[in-house]
């Protein structure tokens, strides 16, 4: 690859510029933004890739990485979390969408405490694109304090009823979810 060459393919790079064009950002920040995007290079390389969401909270985020690791692991494949693309950029809606738009699977990680991912979860269920290559791992619990509202329930529902949510309780079970995913 030449100087010159992006890593970036020219689709992806058109679609990115499209929607940063319609956010209004900067030339700085747009630069800043396919400048990270062009470090998802195994995002390219590998027949699969994995974009996992969750709590990065300090117990919550470990268990992400249980995810991500386990991806990993498959060959062909590359998973990693939003806080994985450096720059200066903050993990904004932006963000989010160019990454959503290049992976084969968004993978949420849901729990009740200390907290989850609401915006995200919008999101997966808020776009035809991004609800079809979603799954969602719903941590399930004993503790009726803990429950989830009715709001994300409903989300749940949703892909539950695409066969595209996988309930566990311990962190075994989390690993061997992950092994379901395409």
């Amino acid at each position: 690859m030449t100087d010159e060459e992006s890593p970036v393919p020219d689709e992806i790079l058109t679609s990115a510029k499209a929607q940063l064009d319609e956010a209004e950002i900067s030339l700085a920040d747009n630069e800043e933004i396919i400048h990270a995007l062009s470090e998802l290079t195994p995002v390219y390389e590998n027949d699969r890739s994995y974009f996992v969401l969750g709590n990065y909270d300090r117990e919550p985020i470990r268990r992400l990485n249980l995810v991500v690791d386990r991806l990993n692991r498959r060959t062909d494949a590359y998973a990693f979390r939003m806080v994985d693309i450096r720059g200066e950029w903050d993990n904004s809606i932006q963000k989010f969408c160019l990454i959503a738009d290049i992976v084969t699977a968004l993978v949420g990680v849901a729990e009740k405490e200390p907290s989850d991912f609401l915006v995200e979860q919008g999101l997966l269920v808020g776009t035809v694109e991004y609800f079809a290559k979603s799954h969602v791992f719903k941590r399930e619990y004993e503790n009726e304090n803990q429950l989830f509202g009715w709001m994300q329930d409903g989300v749940f529902e949703l892909f539950d009823q695409e066969g595209r949510l996988y309930r566990w309780q311990t962190e075994e079970e989390l690993v061997d979810a992950s092994g379901e995913l395409p």
